[in-house]
């Protein structure tokens, strides 16, 4: 059983909100042999791995699975340790010390042309790499949107700033709270309809694109992220949940995300790493790194976990 506690769970979000196992929230103290520095370092390691093409530089466990663009395959087998050719300046890190897990979106180069890189690692108990998602998004049909311009320089000071210790949540409230914005798009009703509390500035990224919040000009509405419709959710159907990583110290909570792109049968399933910005009671921010999978692909090559109640 593929289980990585609260932060990589599956989930489907019912109308009423997904059933959380009491297992889901728990705390594993033997994964923290792998802190918040050491998760960083691993995901600086398997970026530097793949840009030098020399995956043998990573210390792997013997059961390592890897996936890029939702296809299993081995390591030495990964498209980009061949085509990868630089790093660029950005790069969001979502680090869970509980878990061993960390997340990183990140703007590189492939054949000299930028691309957005999502790299997911697990780390086991020997500080070994166990599991390593690649997802990358390389245009707009890959991804809808591809702002990518707007990735030019460091990550959002919104998603960065580290909130006060008592400012911050805990795990469980972090999740309950994030978990409020795929029940709204599950709900097809607004965002505030089904109790989501943003704060008065809060915004929202998608592959670079201002697409809610102050400012947002892409269709009317728009700049009230709380009060926008959903209403295209009648035809897009519920919306699944697929990992919860949740980095502690800063308060983001990050989510894989899929649902139907267009509403028809057996359409291409649009999938999200969706980040949240979580403190004071608060959504502060959003952000998300997009790309469209054909349906068997919907869930990136990873399992559902057990224990999770399906609608």
């Amino acid at each position: 059983m593929r289980f990585l506690l609260a932060l990589c769970l599956v989930a489907t979000v019912s109308m009423t909100g997904a059933v959380w196992p009491a297992s889901v929230l728990a705390q594993d103290s033997s994964a923290v042999a792998c802190d918040r520095e050491c998760l960083r370092g691993k995901i600086t390691e398997v970026l530097h791995a793949l840009v030098d093409g020399d995956p043998a530089a990573l210390a792997v466990a013997a059961d390592l699975r890897v996936t890029e663009d939702g296809v299993e395959k081995p390591l030495t087998e990964v498209g980009l340790l061949r085509s990868m050719t630089k790093l660029r300046g950005y790069r969001q890190d979502i680090l869970d010390a509980h878990a061993g897990v960390g997340v990183a979106g990140v703007i590189v180069e492939e054949s000299g042309a930028p691309i957005i890189l999502v790299v997911r690692v697990k780390v086991d108990e020997a500080r070994q790499l166990s599991e390593i998602e690649q997802l990358a998004t390389r245009s707009r049909a890959d991804g809808m949107l591809f702002a990518i311009d707007s990735y030019s320089g460091a990550p959002t000071l919104a998603m960065n700033i580290v909130p006060a210790p008592e400012e911050l949540e805990s795990r469980e409230d972090a999740i309950a709270i994030a978990m409020h914005y795929p029940r709204g798009l599950t709900n097809a009703e607004t965002f505030n309809a089904v109790g989501t509390s943003f704060s008065e500035d809060a915004f929202r990224l998608e592959n670079g694109m201002l697409m809610a919040g102050p400012g947002c000009t892409f269709i009317p509405g728009c700049g009230d992220i709380g009060n926008q419709s959903l209403a295209v959710f009648n035809m897009l159907g519920r919306v699944t949940v697929r990992d919860v990583v949740v980095d502690e110290r800063t308060g983001i909570v990050i989510m894989r995300l899929s649902w139907n792109r267009s509403g028809e049968p057996d359409s291409d399933k649009l999938t999200a790493w969706e980040m949240f910005k979580v403190y004071d009671g608060q959504i502060h921010a959003v952000e998300a790194y997009m790309r469209v999978f054909p349906p068997e692909l919907e869930l990136g090559g990873w399992p559902i976990a057990d224990g999770i109640t399906q609608p």
